[in-house]
C-alpha cells in the first residue's frame, strides 16, 4: 500500500526511532528486541463508541497477497504417501448451529478477500471479517452489536489505529482470563502498527485496554496471534516495500495488558516466513514455564521453534533453532498460488498454499500435549489444473521436545479442498473445516473429523455445512484464513466460519457460522 502523510505527531516520529532497532534484529537474531507500546489507553464501552463503517459507495479494492521466499516443497510429487483416498466411515459428529455471519446484505462489502475469523466466549460469539466485526448472542445467534468497522474499537485513540481500518484481523477469547483480544494492522500510513485491544470484562461490548505497537518502516503483514499463559504471541511476514525482510515473532506482555498498564513487546526477526504461534485450547494450561511453540514448513519438513519470554530479564528471552520434523513429501497446491476451479467461470481461486493455515492449536490433555495444524497441497494434476487436498498434522510434545504423531492428506474425491482450520476437543477428537470447489460446483463449506480410536492419519466422511450458490469472478483472492474454535463452556463443541457466495459475482461474499460436536465428548 502507498505511504501517506502522518496525521498524528507521535506517529510521525516513530520510523526514525524504531527502524534502527528493527534493522539490528537482522544482524543479531539471537537477541530479542524490546519495544514499548507506542500508545495505550482505556476505551469507553465499545457499545458507546461511534461506528466508523465506511459509506456503501466507497471504492472497492482487492487486498493483494504478499508472497515471501521460502524453502518450497517439491515442485512435483508422484505419490503423496499420506493421501487418504477414501473416508473411513460416516461422520460421527452432530451438527448444531448454522447461520449467516457478516456479509451481504448486512455489511457494505468494499474489499476482497474477507479474511474470515471468529472466536467463541462463554455467552458471546465475535466474528471479524476483514474490515468489520459483529458480536452475537451464542445461544440465540441474535446480533448483540454490529457490524462495526474494525477501527471503531480505536475511536478516540489517535494515530493510525483510529484512522485506518486495514484488516488482517484476529479475535480471540482468552479463556483463562475471560477476556476478548482484538487485533488488526494499520498499514495505510507509517509507522506500520499492530493495534491490540484487550477487554476489561467478559462482555465484548464493554471497555477495552487499547495498545499500538510499531514496526517502523517494515510492513507487518499477515499477523497471526496465539494466547499463552505468559504472553500474547504474534507472527508476521515483514516487508521492506515489496522485498521480504524476514519473519518476525513477537510476544506482548499479557499480564500488563490485562491490567491496562504500559506494556512492551519482545521480538525476533528471522529468515523464515509463514509462521504461526501456538494458541491454547482447553482449561488445562501448558506445563509451568513451557515455551510457546512456533511452526512453519520447509521442504517436506514441519519446523517447530520454542519461544521462551522473560519479562523480568529480557536478555534471557530465547527463540530456539527449528526442530525439523520430516513429513510425507508434498507439493504446495497450485505452486502456492491460484488454481482452484469454480463452476461457471474460468477464474481460479488462490490456494495460499505457501504457508500454514491458522490456527496452530495447542492442547494439554492430562499431560498429553498436542499441536494440530494444516496446509493445502497438490494431490494430482499440473500447476494450472489440480486436485487440491488438505494436509493436516498432529504433533506431540514430550518434555518440550516435539515429534510427529500422525499426518494425513484429506482428498477423498476429485474436488479441491483448501483454506482449512483444524482443532482438537478435550477428549482428543480432531475436527477440520474448509472450502471445497470443482469446475462444476460453486465453492461451498464442509467439515470432517476423527476420534482417537480411528486409524492414525485418517478422517471420517465429510459433512456439508453449507452449499455455495455462486462463484467469484474477476479476482482470485479467496480468504487468507478461516477459523475453527472450541466452545469454552463444554470444551467439546467446534465452531467454524468461512466465506461463500450466494450468487456469482465479486465484492459480494457472505460468511457462514456453524457448530458441531462429537457424541463421545461429554
Amino acid at each position: 500500500m502507498p505511504d501517506r502523510k502522518c496525521t498524528f505527531a507521535f506517529a510521525c516520529l516513530l520510523p526514525l526511532v524504531l527502524f534502527t532497532g528493527i534493522s539490528a534484529l537482522a544482524a543479531n537474531p539471537n537477541k530479542a528486541e524490546v519495544r514499548a507500546a507506542v500508545h495505550h489507553d482505556v476505551s469507553p464501552a465499545l457499545r458507546d463508541l461511534p461506528n466508523m463503517m465506511p459509506e456503501l459507495d466507497t471504492p472497492k479494492r482487492e487486498h493483494p497477497v504478499k508472497r515471501f521466499p521460502h524453502a518450497a516443497a517439491s515442485a512435483d510429487v508422484v505419490r503423496d504417501a499420506a493421501h487418504q483416498t477414501a473416508s473411513i466411515g460416516a461422520f460421527a459428529a452432530t451438527p448444531g448451529a448454522n447461520f449467516d455471519g457478516t456479509g451481504v446484505p448486512n455489511y457494505g462489502v468494499d474489499a476482497v478477500p474477507p479474511d474470515t475469523n471468529m472466536s467463541v466466549g462463554d455467552t458471546q460469539i465475535v466474528q471479524w471479517v476483514n474490515e468489520a466485526f459483529t458480536v452475537y448472542n451464542k445461544s440465540t445467534h441474535a446480533v448483540v452489536l454490529g457490524p462495526r468497522a474494525g477501527n471503531s474499537l480505536w475511536s478516540g485513540f489517535g494515530g493510525g489505529c483510529q484512522t485506518n481500518n486495514d484488516g488482517d484481523p484476529i479475535v480471540l477469547w482468552d479463556k483463562a482470563a475471560q477476556r476478548w483480544v482484538f487485533t488488526q494492522f494499520s498499514v495505510s500510513t507509517t509507522p506500520y502498527l499492530q493495534c491490540v485491544a484487550v477487554s476489561q470484562t467478559s462482555d465484548a461490548t464493554g471497555a477495552y485496554n487499547r495498545y499500538s505497537f510499531s514496526y517502523g518502516s517494515l510492513f507487518n503483514d499477515y499477523g497471526k496471534m496465539g494466547v499463552w499463559p505468559d504472553a500474547y504471541y504474534m507472527t508476521y511476514n515483514m516487508f521492506n516495500g515489496n522485498s521480504f525482510a524476514g519473519g518476525e515473532v513477537c510476544a506482548f506482555d499479557r499480564a500488563r495488558m490485562l491490567a491496562g498498564q504500559a506494556a512492551t513487546q519482545q521480538c525476533f526477526l528471522i529468515s523464515d516466513g509463514g509462521l504461526l504461534p501456538s494458541d491454547l485450547d482447553g482449561a488445562t494450561a501448558p506445563p509451568v514455564g513451557s515455551p510457546n511453540y512456533v511452526a512453519g514448513f520447509g521442504t517436506n519438513v514441519l519446523n517447530i521453534r520454542r519461544f521462551h519470554v522473560d519479562w523480568a530479564t529480557p536478555a534471557n528471552t530465547t527463540l530456539s533453532a527449528a526442530t525439523a520434523l520430516p513429513v510425507a513429501a508434498f507439493a504446495e497446491a497450485c505452486g502456492g498460488g491460484a488454481c482452484i476451479p469454480q463452476a461457471g467461470t474460468r477464474r481460479t481461486l488462490d490456494s495460499l498454499a505457501d504457508r500454514l493455515m491458522y490456527r496452530l492449536a495447542y492442547r494439554n490433555r492430562g499431560g498429553v500435549e498436542s499441536l494440530v495444524v494444516n496446509h493445502s497441497v497438490k494431490v494430482s494434476g499440473n500447476k494450472h489444473s489440480q486436485i487440491v487436498g488438505i494436509r493436516w498434522y498432529e504433533v506431540r510434545i514430550s518434555g518440550g521436545v516435539p515429534s510427529l504423531l500422525q499426518q494425513g492428506t484429506f482428498s477423498p474425491d476429485s474436488a479441491s479442498r483448501w483454506m482449512g482450520s483444524v482443532a482438537m476437543d478435550k477428549v482428543g477428537d480432531i475436527a477440520m473445516g474448509y472450502s471445497v470447489s470443482t469446475s462444476s460446483t460453486n465453492p461451498g463449506i464442509r467439515f470432517t473429523g476423527r476420534v482417537p480410536t480411528d486409524p492414525l492419519g485418517t478422517m471420517q466422511a465429510e459433512t456439508t455445512m453449507f452449499t455455495g450458490s455462486g462463484s467469484q469472478t474477476t479476482y482470485a483472492r479467496w480468504g487468507d484464513y478461516s477459523s475453527i474454535s472450541l466452545d469454552p463452556t463444554d470444551d467439546c463443541t467446534f465452531w467454524y466460519t468461512t466465506e461463500y457466495l450466494k450468487q456469482t459475482g465479486v465484492f459480494n461474499w457472505s460468511t457462514r457460522i456453524g457448530s458441531f460436536k462429537f457424541p463421545t465428548c461429554n
